[in-house]
Order: C-alpha cells, then sequence, then structure tokens
C-alpha cells in the first residue's frame, strides 16, 4: 500500500501532501542552517510537489518565518497558492527575567499572529496553532479567540500543539478543531493512547512532529559528542548516556532493515508512520535537499502488514531509552497517559 494522497487538514481541508516539512530545522536547532540551504530545501519540495510548512513564531525568534517569507517573496504572484502554511503562537520569555511561559490570551495570540504574517507577507494563515496551553486560561475560551481571528479572516482553520485528548474534545464542543500537533514516531507512540483515536472520531488532523525520532530513525544519527552541542539534545535524555548508546544499537536493527529493503531508514520510518492512519501528516525537519527527497519518498513506498509487523519486531512499542522531555522540556505539553 502507497501513501502518496493528499491528506486533509481537518474535515473540510485544507488538502496538502501526506509529507510536509517542519521548519524549525531553517534555524540553528540542530545545526547552522542559512538562507541557501532553507531556500533550496522549500525548491526541491515544490519539485517534489510538496504543499505543506509547518513554522512558528519563536523558531530562531522569526528567522524560520523570515525565510519562508523571503523564498515566497521570489516566486511572484503564484506565492501564495504554493503551500499551505501552518504557524504557532504563545510561547514567550519574560524580556527582564527571561522566563519561559505561555499567552493565550487574544490580545497576544492576535499581535504575535500579524507579525507572522508580516515576516511572511501573508494576508493570512492557512493553520494557526496554539503552540503551547496555559493551563490558567480554559481552552474553551482560547478557541472562541481563535474563532474570532478566523472570522476576521486572519487564519482559515485552528489548530493546537500537545495536547491531550480530553482537551481536544473539549475545544471542538466549541469550534472544529482542524490539526492537533504532537510527537510522533516508532520511537514516540504516545500518540496511540487516546489522542490518535480522538483524532480520527473528530475529524482532526493528526500532524505528527519529530516523526524520525530526533535523527535516531534515521542512516545519520546526531553523534553524542555533537548531541552535546546542542541545547535542546544535551539536556534530553534519549541523547544522554548510557541511554545515547542504548538507543543508537537497537536502531541499528532498524537500519539494516532498511538497507535490506533498498531504502533509507528515515523512508521506512515515514512510511510506517503514514500507514498508521490516512489523518496523520508526518512534518520532518531537514536541512538537506538530498534527505528531503528521501522523506518524501516514503509516500511512493509499498508499505505491507507483513513489514508493519517486523518493524515493530525490530522496534516493539516502548524501546526507546530515556524519556521523551527532560523535567523542563515536560512545561508546556499536556500529559494524558
Amino acid at each position: 500500500m502507497k501513501s502518496n494522497t493528499l491528506r486533509k487538514i481537518g474535515k473540510s481541508g485544507p488538502e496538502v501532501t501526506p509529507v510536509g516539512i517542519g521548519a524549525m530545522s531553517f534555524t540553528n536547532f540542530y545545526g547552522s542552517c542559512d538562507d541557501d540551504q532553507a531556500h533550496n530545501v522549500l525548491k526541491t519540495a515544490l519539485d517534489l510537489g510538496i504543499n505543506h510548512i509547518d513554522t512558528s513564531n519563536v523558531y530562531g525568534n522569526g528567522t524560520s518565518e523570515e525565510r519562508i517569507g523571503s523564498f515566497l517573496a521570489k516566486q511572484g504572484k503564484q506565492a501564495n497558492n504554493l503551500f499551505c502554511i501552518a504557524t504557532k503562537a504563545a510561547i514567550y520569555r519574560d524580556p527582564e527575567t527571561g522566563v519561559r511561559g505561555f499567552n493565550n490570551t487574544l490580545v497576544h495570540l492576535e499581535d504575535e499572529l500579524d507579525k507572522s504574517l508580516a515576516r511572511m507577507n501573508l494576508d493570512y494563515i492557512d493553520l494557526f496553532y496554539v503552540h503551547r496551553r496555559d493551563p490558567k486560561t480554559p481552552i474553551e475560551d482560547v478557541t472562541e479567540s481563535l474563532a474570532k481571528l478566523v472570522k476576521k479572516g486572519k487564519i482559515r482553520n485552528i489548530g493546537y500543539s500537545e495536547i491531550a485528548p480530553s482537551s481536544l474534545i473539549r475545544a471542538t464542543a466549541v469550534h472544529h478543531i482542524a490539526a492537533v500537533q504532537s510527537e510522533y514516531s516508532l520511537s514516540t507512540r504516545s500518540s496511540e493512547m487516546g489522542l490518535l483515536q480522538a483524532c480520527k472520531k473528530l475529524g482532526t488532523a493528526l500532524v505528527a512532529f519529530s516523526p524520525v525520532g530526533r535523527s535516531f530513525l534515521t542512516d545519520s544519527p546526531l553523534s553524542y559528542k555533537f548531541a552535546q552541542t546542542l541545547d535542546f539534545t544535551k539536556n534530553n535524555p534519549r541523547f544522554m548516556q548510557p541511554n545515547y548508546n542504548s538507543n543508537i544499537t537497537i536502531t541499528n536493527g532498524f537500519r539494516g532493515y532498511a538497507n535490506d529493503h533498498g531504502v533509507a531508514t528515515s523512508t521506512l520510518a515515514i512510511a510506517w508512520l503514514l500507514a498508521k492512519g490516512e489523518h496523520i501528516i508526518p512534518i520532518p525537519g531537514t536541512r538537506s535537499s538530498a534527505h528531503l527527497s528521501e522523506l518524501a519518498a516514503a509516500m511512493d513506498f509499498n508499505m505491507t502488514s507483513k513489514i508493519i509487523d517486523e518493524i515493530e519486531n525490530i522496534l516493539p512499542l516502548g524501546w526507546a531509552y530515556g524519556d521523551r522531555y527532560s523535567k523542563v522540556q515536560w512545561v508546556g505539553p499536556e500529559r494524558y497517559c
């Protein structure tokens, strides 16, 4: 079974390619990236027919959006029809203390949205997420605020990132939620414990970030030495010893299995994810056009139930060593299982 049919974000669209692009990599999050690299990835995306880009106001403090905007500016009149663009807001840092927090008020969300629109030179955003929930603000109130932005024509669809199934149900009672973004891959399968099912029932797309396990499910995982130079991975349990070596050892078997099938490891990891549900839309990030081609190849991979079983025998549920987040990184995402 191949997974190259367009998938809907929400009940009524827009329709997007099964594999999109997570544009956090257009910043220096996983290593240095410049304008040319980001633009080359976007050009390759167009060549491959990929039409979904996911970014955020906080990715490089606006750098990711600026690079998308500068690429679109070169495309002329057709720019508005090339991509379905999603962005997010709600995370901020206190300018005096530097403390990270979340603001779900309409004033903050609309102000940040306006800045995002300006950076990308867009009239509206196809999909606007609340990046992290502020637990002090009822999600019903937040959803009403987002619905006002829909009525104003500034956004077309509403999304939430890292929320629990119960929160999705509460929000849906106010307005249809087109997408929920959550980490989902062979190494992180907590979405299967309620979120995946709730999204399917409610007609909500599950947009899967980090679908190649933050590099563990690729042919070239981050080295331990390099991971220690990155702010996120140096404190992430899966990249700390002895977990790191254990995760490399167990995924070596998956790399060998992908090689036996004549495909890149990341191709097989994404193909497995696409087969888990037609409402799942992975958004892998990359700074490499060649790697993007490997990721996109998952849409044409002939996945079978036999291959799925063999993959899950190599990487069984719960195989990863270490939590997906550190204590600090867990501030914001909703735990539900």
